[in-house]
């Protein structure tokens, strides 16, 4: 009985390790673009996805900066913000959110470094991205921003907010100041 009453424990066990999930598999880019389509919709904002990777001091540097208490109301009340996976090294590429690559590329924003960034409409519409590029270059034209630093990307930077969001000049003073440290 006792052979038993053991055998059964361990066939228990063995089937439970076994149903626990496997590595969560991020979702698709579509995906995360069309929830947070929809989320703005509803709540009468743009999408903001910035394109980002584990490794990206840079990216963090940016999240940072967005989620600063003195520039967190101002980015939630004006925009959806996600993040897509890319450019992982091999042995994380379980991070990589299917499709973001490729998503990226549409966009012209293959070897342009990260963060790279987009900002949609509450239809997916592309509003701007993080391109600096001469007046009437085409979209495949321009260099990233990227995390703006320097008085010249955190200026593009202002302004393509000024183009997306309902910004006063409170806020971009505030923004400048806080994306200018990004350059120390």
């Amino acid at each position: 009985m006792r052979t038993f009453i053991l055998w059964v424990v361990f066939i228990g066990l063995t089937v439970s390790v076994n149903a626990q999930p496997g590595p969560s598999v991020p979702p698709s880019a579509d995906q995360v673009l069309k929830q947070a389509c929809e989320l703005a919709a509803k709540d009468n904002k743009n999408v903001f996805v910035m394109f980002t990777a584990s490794w990206c001091g840079w990216c963090k540097r940016m999240d940072k900066s967005i989620e600063d208490s003195l520039c967190k109301d101002f980015f939630s009340a004006n925009y959806i913000i996600r993040h897509l996976v890319v450019d992982e090294p091999a042995e994380k590429l379980n991070l990589e959110n299917p499709g973001a690559r490729e998503l990226r590329s549409k966009y012209h924003g293959d070897g342009q470094g990260i963060p790279f960034w987009l900002i949609f409409d509450k239809n997916g519409n592309l509003l701007a991205d993080s391109k600096i590029r001469e007046d009437g270059a085409g979209p495949e034209k321009g260099d990233n921003a990227g995390c703006p630093a320097s008085e010249k990307e955190v200026n593009f930077f202002i302004s393509v907010l000024q183009k997306t969001s309902g910004i006063n000049l409170k806020e971009i003073d505030v923004i400048r100041k806080r994306f200018r440290e990004n350059d120390k």
